[in-house]
């Protein structure tokens, strides 16, 4: 598996030497999974980018798949409820998803190091142990490459990805300084990003930040690698972009300009969405609310920059709440809960306009769940932007007019047998499911199915779509209950924990799903969405 891990080296750095220009193509009819990088089997509490992460990769290629879509790579802001949706910035990436493993074997951990473990919970990640045992390993490798002779590609990727990597590293190591102060509560100096006074900090917190920009520079070089692994054998890797940053970030921080806040640095609105089908109160996410007027007068330079970013990370990437793009649910800051906000007018197509001149291949998927307008289906239409299905939203109301239901898809969509906000297909089956939906998939099988089997038969519909191409989260492939759901939105506990054991994957299990994906026309024959062969470096 490793021979060809000193061949990437080249091509895990290219992206921060060169921009690069595109071609993309689509598979007529393709499937893939639903699998967080956190769900990974690991022997470290967390899943990462080591072996397993390869071994997976494997079993995308054994059961006939061709993507492997996972929530965002960012990190979370520490402490519950560890949400991929809420990080320390839009561009950075997990140092927890950093492989000991491969550590080692680059010489930068001891086999001592690594031999001895706290005992990690099977089956979820216990975030505060891992982030605790992670940090110790990644002080020792900082260490010892500190002693050794400088790596040029760790010199490159500091030059090339200075534009974010700066702000970052040094909002992360003034974080640390001031805690439990957050950026807002700095010295005003500091919170309005003097010059001069942030010059000599960072004199004081060289160290500090020299670390976060080598366990970056760590996390690309093994992403990279990951990719390049999944890319030579036909997986394409769909990422994921929430539309919002988190309030206590690099980013707001940086760039508080483009946000809704006041003199002082204060939110004045939040983010959120009003109460819907996940929640009766609505949710309020808190985030700081975009100035779009002020994105528009720079030409939304830092959106484009993070898409651009992202594309070097993914081939495809899914743009979270799209319909905060046409209008946003905004709540007045000091608001307890999202009932009490207003829709108000997002950018629309002109943003979108902008976008795609950037990125006319478009190698994006919308997600378009939830109370959407006619104006939000009439905006992915213009662009011709794949919209998503969901089939646990497929057996309610009425069959002519609910978007999800089988006969109403169309070739350009993503199918879902669920999403991670929703339970499991068994979950929902056994403990949400009402007896008439349960009876219109009935009708949509010709028979009734126990439980035990309801998840193949629910794959089995998605197969069966028009849309183009069909995800299934690994928990449905497997047929595991509510216990494994991946997030209950608007609760703060007990989310985004789950991982997946080894020994869950059996040689039946790859061998079914890998003759419904080749009955249903969706087995590779090539290439998804992929990179042309002539990839031209700009």
């Amino acid at each position: 598996m490793w021979a060809w891990v000193a061949h990437a080296n080249a091509l895990e750095m290219a992206v921060y030497q060169k921009a690069y220009k595109v071609s993309w193509v689509m598979q007529a009819r393709a499937s893939g999974i639903l699998l967080h990088v956190t769900s990974l089997p690991s022997r470290y509490g967390i899943g990462d980018f080591g072996p397993e992460a390869y071994h997976f990769a494997d079993f995308l290629v054994r059961a006939k798949q061709s993507y492997w879509q996972m929530l965002p790579l960012t990190p979370p802001i520490s402490g519950p409820p560890y949400s991929p949706y809420n990080c320390l910035s839009a561009f950075a990436g997990n140092t927890l998803f950093i492989s000991p493993e491969l550590l080692y074997r680059q010489g930068l951990l001891a086999k001592k190091d690594i031999q001895h473990r706290p005992t990690f919970p099977e089956g979820c990640v216990d975030y505060r142990l891992v982030a605790t045992y992670k940090a110790k390993l990644l002080n020792l490798a900082f260490e010892r490459f500190k002693a050794g002779p400088r790596e040029p590609d760790y010199e490159l990727f500091c030059s090339k990805n200075r534009s974010w990597l700066n702000s970052f590293a040094g909002f992360v190591a003034l974080r640390q300084h001031f805690q439990p102060r957050l950026w807002w509560d700095w010295p005003k100096e500091l919170r309005d990003r003097n010059k001069k006074t942030l010059r000599a900090i960072g004199t004081q917190l060289r160290d500090t930040i020299e670390k976060e920009k080598f366990l970056q520079y760590l996390f690309f070089k093994q992403w990279f690698a990951l990719k390049h692994y999944c890319n030579e054998r036909g997986i394409q890797i769909i990422g994921d972009i929430p539309i919002y940053v988190a309030y206590d970030s690099a980013d707001v921080w940086a760039h508080a300009n483009i946000f809704k806040l006041t003199s002082t640095k204060k939110r004045r609105a939040l983010a959120g969405v009003p109460p819907d089908f996940f929640s009766r109160k609505g949710q309020l996410w808190g985030n700081p609310i975009y100035d779009w007027r002020a994105l528009k007068n720079t030409g939304y330079s830092w959106w484009i920059q993070r898409i651009r970013h992202n594309l070097t990370l993914f081939d495809i990437v899914r743009l979270d709440h799209f319909r905060g793009f046409v209008e946003y649910w905004q709540v007045p800051a000091g608001h307890k809960t999202a009932k009490d906000g207003k829709w108000v007018k997002g950018p629309k197509a002109d943003f979108f306009n902008k976008l795609f001149r950037a990125f006319p291949a478009k190698p994006v998927i919308v997600e378009d769940l939830g109370d959407i307008t006619k104006e939000v289906r009439a905006l992915a239409k213009k662009f011709q932007l794949p919209c998503m299905k969901v089939l646990q939203f497929a057996f309610d109301g009425n069959p002519a007019t609910n978007p999800h239901c089988l006969g109403n898809h169309v070739e350009n969509c993503a199918v879902y047998t669920g999403t991670h906000d929703n339970n499991t297909a068994r979950g929902w089956f056994e403990k949400e499911a009402r007896q008439r939906q349960k009876k219109r998939l009935f009708d949509y099988l010709g028979r009734k199915v126990p439980a035990s089997r309801v998840h193949w038969e629910m794959i089995r519909l998605a197969m069966t779509s028009v849309g183009n191409l069909v995800i299934i989260p690994m928990q449905d492939v497997l047929g595991l209950g509510q216990k494994a759901r991946m997030n209950r939105p608007g609760t703060v506990e007990g989310n985004w924990s789950w991982r997946l054991e080894p020994r869950q994957i059996t040689a039946p299990t790859i061998r079914k799903l890998a003759k419904l994906t080749q009955t249903y026309g969706r087995a590779p024959n090539g290439a998804g969405w992929l990179r042309s062969l002539s990839v031209e470096l700009l």
